[in-house]
């Protein structure tokens, strides 16, 4: 993949570099914290870089969530290997992940040290508070449309309500829900 770029009236095509594909790939890992990181993604893929459609991203962001791993590591390989094959995932992949490893190994090191301290309880609090506004955020960011539709409306506050109200387990959401969301979404037939 390749952006494209105009000087003077003419179009020139730029390739997205391993380097580029790696540092911006890094920066989302080193800012984002909790489940942010898909909404980080989208901005740089489609707002900043410009690097996919708002189209390819939910097709690559719906393929991440049915494979296995976590969604914003199976998006950074799917945008990696769309712009640069097989070291574009691998350099988008490594440079999702290194800050966050090397955060979490900080903090489980710093944590083992300081178990018994009354602060370390109230940072972890903390932090869960912040992962679930962010979370919320994205939430709301990436269904921009459906917040518009009373049957989006509808599924999402059902789906919410089974989860955190009811503590229904996921399969079992997903046994409910998705025959239900299948349906209402189904493609109308012309005549």
């Amino acid at each position: 993949m390749s952006t494209l770029q105009t000087n003077g009236g003419k179009t020139s095509v730029t390739p997205v570099t391993l380097r580029d594909l790696f540092w911006q790939f890094l920066i989302i890992g080193a800012v984002s914290f909790g489940g942010g990181i898909i909404a980080y993604e989208r901005i740089l893929l489609i707002e900043k870089k410009k690097w996919l459609s708002a189209d390819e991203f939910m097709a690559y962001l719906a393929i991440s969530q049915t494979m296995p791993g976590l969604n914003s590591v199976n998006l950074a390989v799917l945008a990696g290997d769309h712009l640069r094959g097989i070291w574009g995932a691998i350099a988008a992949t490594l440079g999702l992940i290194i800050p966050g490893s090397a955060f979490v190994l900080l903090i489980g090191i710093a944590y083992t040290n300081n178990t018994d301290h009354p602060l370390t309880n109230l940072l972890l609090t903390g932090i869960a508070a912040g992962a679930c506004g962010l979370l919320a955020a994205i939430t709301y960011r990436i269904g921009d449309q459906h917040w518009k539709h009373l049957k989006s409306i509808l599924i999402i506050a059902c789906t919410f309500g089974l989860m955190s109200i009811a503590k229904l387990s996921l399969p079992l959401v997903l046994l409910i829900m998705a025959p239900i969301s299948i349906y209402t979404y189904r493609p109308k037939l012309s005549k």
